[in-house]
């Protein structure tokens, strides 16, 4: 009985100790951010490719509910509208470009696809919370919703220059998406600026790398992967509309 006394004790000033340490936070901040991405896509079997640049932007939230010693503890949303894909490398054995029989041209193709991406992130910030800078980590979860497509190729499918190509994979250039959920992981490095009565300014570096395939990959389909990989420069502007009120927060 002795023990079980002693060990409550214990748990209770454990607990106490641990709710001392925690500073609990109910700040809510929304805003919005945008960016430059570039992107590929993982195909197996390969087709070389450089990296299609496009833009993201759309709405961000935040929700700080703990700092626990030096570490300031959020939870972080965003809508997103981005413009990801893939542009090949069309390239002969001596690394030239491969030049197109009929028009005369080095062959180019690339692929848009436009989503709206959905990034759930655990945000952990170390550095001034209201006044000043500080730096932050963040990762977790995104989901996208495919909307449409586009390509830019400057030759016909069927009069591409197969014979000095060193890569004949070709077949995704008249596929259409054929998955429209993709799903995976995200997370990035950054800078944050606070400014009272202001609001937040955060510059980060993403990547995203997708767990789901764009076509079919089942055994009967010519892609057994076909993931989605971007790098995200986003700018974003976060204003408070409920601070923990407490004057200690710096």
């Amino acid at each position: 009985m002795r023990r079980l006394w002693l060990a409550a004790a214990l748990f209770t000033v454990a607990g106490g100790a641990m709710a001392q340490i925690g500073q609990h936070r109910t700040d809510f901040a929304l805003g919005f951010g945008g960016g430059y991405v570039l992107s590929n896509v993982g195909f197996t079997p390969k087709v070389t490719q450089g990296l299609q640049n496009g833009l993201v932007g759309g709405l961000a939230m935040r929700y700080v509910c703990e700092k626990y010693f030096n570490t300031i503890a959020s939870v972080m949303m965003e809508v997103n509208y981005a413009q990801v894909g893939w542009k090949e490398d069309i390239l002969t054995s001596n690394d030239e470009p491969v030049i197109n029989t009929v028009t005369g041209l080095p062959e180019e193709y690339s692929r848009r696809l436009n989503y709206v991406q959905v990034p759930f992130f655990a945000h952990l910030a170390w550095g001034r919370e209201r006044s000043g800078c500080n730096f932050f980590f963040q990762a977790g979860p995104q989901f996208g919703v495919f909307l449409n497509e586009s390509s830019k190729s400057n030759f016909k499918y069927e009069e591409a220059n197969m014979k000095e190509r060193t890569n004949h994979n070709i077949a995704q250039d008249s596929m259409k998406v054929e998955n429209t959920f993709d799903y995976g992981i995200a997370a990035g490095l950054g800078m944050e600026y606070s400014a009272k009565h202001v609001g937040h300014f955060l510059i980060e570096a993403r990547y995203y790398f997708g767990l789901g395939n764009i076509y079919g990959a089942s055994k009967k389909d010519y892609f057994s992967k076909s993931n989605i990989g971007n790098i995200v420069f986003k700018l974003t502007y976060l204003f408070d509309l409920k601070k923990t009120n407490n004057p200690k927060i710096r």
